[in-house]
């Protein structure tokens, strides 16, 4: 569950966020530079509220009334990044690994069924270079996932698919939801990718909520 009560000044105007998140998928959406990225960099650490409060699993991550602002390695947060951003002098395995490899006793059988559950393992000892877009994307997924996160954050990670693949990630990613049951954050620009993957979407407008509703299931259940 995530809980955050912030408000962040950004160029133009404030950014205000009062929302709470328990195991589902909710799709931010909005015009550029609305403050749909900037929520995740406040949760994930990356970026710090002027005034508020973020919980993360009943955890105090960030309050400025109590001077608590944990760093992004104790949050337990995936990140998935627009551009995947994986590094390309290292193999898919080393990159999945990226985050854990510190870790004196970190999950192997877990890291081998997040990439059978990807269907990556073959493209272990390959380099980003080498691999599809939608390879990219799994992989990038993957690496979110293998340090066991609390909350997934999503940052448009699939906009850079063509249309053939956009329709086969889809279809395994509403698959992957089914069992990674925890709060995720899928900030999108795609209306129909907001009601096909998510449980709430919210519009996000000059940063401020102005608009929640529950995704459509008809979507969903037409695949």
């Amino acid at each position: 569950m995530v809980e955050l009560d912030i408000v962040k000044s950004l160029n133009y105007f404030d950014l205000q966020c009062n929302l709470t998140l328990g195991n589902e998928i909710i799709a931010l959406q909005g015009s550029s530079g609305s403050g749909k990225t900037t929520i995740l960099d406040c949760i994930a650490g990356i970026k710090t509220p002027d005034i508020g409060i973020i919980k993360i699993d009943n955890k105090i991550v960030f309050s400025s009334s109590e001077n608590i602002n944990l760093p992004i390695k104790d949050r337990h947060v995936g990140y998935l990044f627009q551009n995947y951003a994986l590094f390309p002098h290292m193999t898919v395995e080393e990159n999945i690994l990226f985050g854990v490899k510190n870790q004196k006793n970190y999950d192997i059988s877990y890291i081998k069924y997040i990439t059978e559950t990807f269907k990556i393992q073959h493209l272990k000892d390959r380099k980003p270079n080498q691999i599809s877009g939608g390879e990219k994307q799994r992989v990038a997924l993957a690496r979110a996932l293998a340090i066991k996160p609390n909350v997934l954050m999503l940052d448009e990670p699939f906009a850079a698919l063509d249309k053939d693949t956009k329709t086969v990630v889809y279809k395994e990613f509403i698959e992957y939801k089914k069992q990674f049951k925890m709060s995720i954050f899928l900030v999108t620009h795609d209306p129909y990718e907001a009601e096909l993957l998510a449980d709430r979407s919210i519009i996000i407008n000059e940063g401020v909520l102005v608009k929640s509703k529950d995704a459509f299931n008809i979507v969903q259940n037409s695949l």
